[in-house]
C-alpha cells in the first residue's frame, strides 16, 4: 500500500490530507509535504487525525494554488532548526531557512521546535540563581523604575504608534552592545518595513555578528506566524543550554496570540465567551515557560512587546499575558500627545524589581519619591486644568513645578531615531540618573526653567 497521502480539503491556510489506511496517519507537529500548480513547495505540519485516515494541517508557507488530488509525501521529521552557533548573524523563517541571501546554513545538529520545558526542581546550592544582576539600559526612566534584571521578563505594553519597536530597539542598541551577549529577536506577525529596518540597523551599528533574526510577518499564513514564536524561543535555548547569557526580544506577543486565535477558528474549535481561543492561556502559559533561565550556566533575558488593542488593557490576551512577566511598562497616548518620550506610564506600570534588597536603599528611596511626585502631580494636574496653577498652595505649587521637571528630565533623546529627529542620542548611566533625580527632589534646580529638562541627557548638560 502507498505510504503517500492526497489532499482533499483545503480550507485557506488548513489542509486536509487522507492516506490509504490509518497506519500511514502521520504523528502531531511531523511535517509534510506537497506542491501547488506552479510546483512551489507547500509545508503542512500535522496538528489533528479525523475520520477515514485524515491528517489536519496547518501550513507554515502559503497555500496559493493548492489542489485537491495533490500528492502529499512525509518529510519524515517535525519542525526542527539548525544548531543556533551557526546562526549569528543570520535571519530565518518559521521552517529555519535563511531568508537573507547569503546562502544556505551549514549545521550537523538540528533541534525540534516543540520540546519539554525545563524541570522546576531549584539547586539551592546555585547561589548565582538567587543573586539579582542589574543589567543597565541607559534609559533614565527604565533603569530608574523598572530595572533589567538578568533571567527576568518584561513587557512592553501599548496601543498602535506609542514607540513601542521603537522602545525594543533602543533596549537592543545599548544592552547588547554593553553586555557582548548573543541576541535573539522575534518577529511575530509584523510589519515587513520593520524587520528590513531592524536589520540594517543592526548592520549599521555592528550588532548582527552577535545575533540572530527569526521572522513571521504579517503577511505570511497564521501557522507560521504561530510557529516562528516557538522557533525563536527553540534557538535562544539552544544558546542557553551552551552556558550563553541571551538578550530575547519578541515583536509582538499579542500577535502569537491572535495567530492562535485565527488557526483555532479555521480548525473549527468553539471560542472562548471573549472570543479567543478555549486554549488562549495554555499557550500563552507553554510559550513563557519556555522563557527560562533554568540551566547550568546560561540565561535568558525576555524583552516583549504586547500590542493592545483599542487600548484596552483589560482585553483577555493582554491580561494572560500580563501574568508571566516580571516587569510591565505602559505606554500612554497622552504622554505620546505631550510629547514625553519614551512614553511609559509610571503609575500604570509596575515592576517586581523595585526593593531594597534588590537594587539598594538609595536606589530604591529616590524611585519611591519619584513615584510620589507623579501621583501628587496626576492629582494636582486636574485642579490646574480647571482653576489654574496660581490658585495652589506654594506647597503643591513647589510639588507640581518639580514633578513637570522629573517628567521632562525622564525623556531622552534615543539613538535609533537620531536620523528622524536630527538629534544625538544621549546613554546615560544609573548614577547620572540618581543624581539628577536628587537634584530635582532637593530643590536644588527649582530656579531653573522646565523646558530646560527636556530631551536632554544628564543634569550636567543644563549647565553647558
Amino acid at each position: 500500500m502507498d505510504s503517500s497521502g492526497r489532499v482533499v480539503g483545503v480550507y485557506g491556510p488548513i489542509v486536509d490530507v487522507q492516506f490509504s489506511d490509518d497506519k500511514f496517519l502521520r504523528g502531531i507537529h511531523e511535517l509534510l509535504i506537497t506542491k501547488n500548480f506552479n510546483s512551489e513547495k507547500i509545508i503542512l505540519e500535522v496538528v489533528g487525525h479525523q475520520e477515514n485516515s485524515i491528517c489536519r494541517c496547518i501550513a507554515l508557507t502559503s497555500t496559493q494554488g493548492l489542489q485537491r488530488n495533490t500528492l502529499v509525501v512525509e518529510k519524515g521529521e517535525v519542525l526542527s532548526v539548525p544548531d543556533a552557533e551557526k546562526l549569528f548573524g543570520r535571519v530565518l523563517n518559521v521552517l529555519g531557512e535563511p531568508i537573507d541571501g547569503k546562502g544556505p546554513i551549514q549545521a550537523d545538529k538540528y533541534f525540534p521546535v516543540h520540546r519539554p520545558v525545563l524541570s522546576n526542581k531549584v539547586n539551592v546550592k546555585d547561589d548565582a540563581r538567587l543573586k539579582y544582576e542589574i543589567m543597565e539600559t541607559g534609559i533614565k526612566l527604565i533603569d530608574l523604575l523598572f530595572p533589567l534584571v538578568k533571567g527576568s521578563k518584561t513587557g512592553i505594553i501599548g496601543g498602535a504608534a506609542l514607540g513601542k519597536t521603537i522602545l525594543i530597539l533602543e533596549v537592543i542598541h545599548n544592552v547588547v552592545r554593553k553586555q557582548k551577549g548573543a541576541c535573539v529577536f522575534s518577529g511575530v506577525g509584523e510589519r515587513i518595513r520593520e524587520g528590513n529596518e531592524l536589520y540594517y540597523e543592526f548592520l549599521r551599528t555592528d550588532l548582527l555578528k552577535n545575533s540572530i533574526l527569526v521572522f513571521g510577518q504579517m503577511n505570511e499564513s497564521p501557522g507560521a506566524r504561530f510557529e516562528s514564536a516557538h522557533t525563536s524561543i527553540t534557538i535562544a535555548e539552544c544558546l542557553r543550554n551552551n552556558g550563553k547569557d541571551v538578550i530575547f526580544f519578541m515583536d509582538n506577543v499579542f500577535r502569537f496570540a491572535q495567530a492562535g486565535s485565527e488557526v483555532s477558528a479555521l480548525l473549527g474549535q468553539i471560542p472562548s465567551e471573549t472570543g479567543y481561543q478555549p486554549t488562549l492561556t495554555s499557550e500563552i502559559s507553554g510559550l513563557h515557560e519556555r522563557i527560562s533561565s533554568r540551566a547550568e550556566a546560561g540565561s535568558v533575558t525576555a524583552i516583549e512587546a504586547v500590542y493592545v488593542p483599542a487600548d484596552d488593557l483589560t482585553d483577555p490576551a493582554v491580561v494572560t499575558i500580563f501574568s508571566h512577566l516580571d516587569s510591565i511598562m505602559v505606554l500612554s497616548r497622552d504622554h505620546v500627545q505631550r510629547g514625553l518620550y519614551p512614553a511609559i506610564n509610571p503609575l500604570e506600570s509596575s515592576s517586581g524589581f523595585i526593593s531594597s534588597e534588590i537594587i539598594g536603599d538609595t536606589h530604591y528611596s529616590i524611585a519611591q519619591q519619584v513615584l510620589k511626585y507623579f501621583q501628587r502631580y496626576d492629582e494636582l494636574q486636574r485642579i490646574v486644568a480647571i482653576i489654574g496653577k496660581a490658585e495652589l498652595s506654594r506647597d503643591e505649587r513647589v510639588i507640581f513645578e518639580r514633578a513637570a521637571k522629573l517628567q521632562n528630565f525622564l525623556t531622552q533623546p534615543f539613538f535609533t531615531v537620531e536620523l528622524y529627529t536630527g538629534k544625538k542620542g544621549s546613554y546615560v548611566t544609573l548614577e547620572d540618573t540618581l543624581a539628577g533625580c536628587r537634584n530635582i527632589l532637593s530643590g536644588r534646580m527649582d530656579e531653573v526653567e522646565e523646558e530646560k529638562f527636556y530631551m536632554i541627557g544628564s543634569i550636567e548638560e543644563i549647565n553647558r
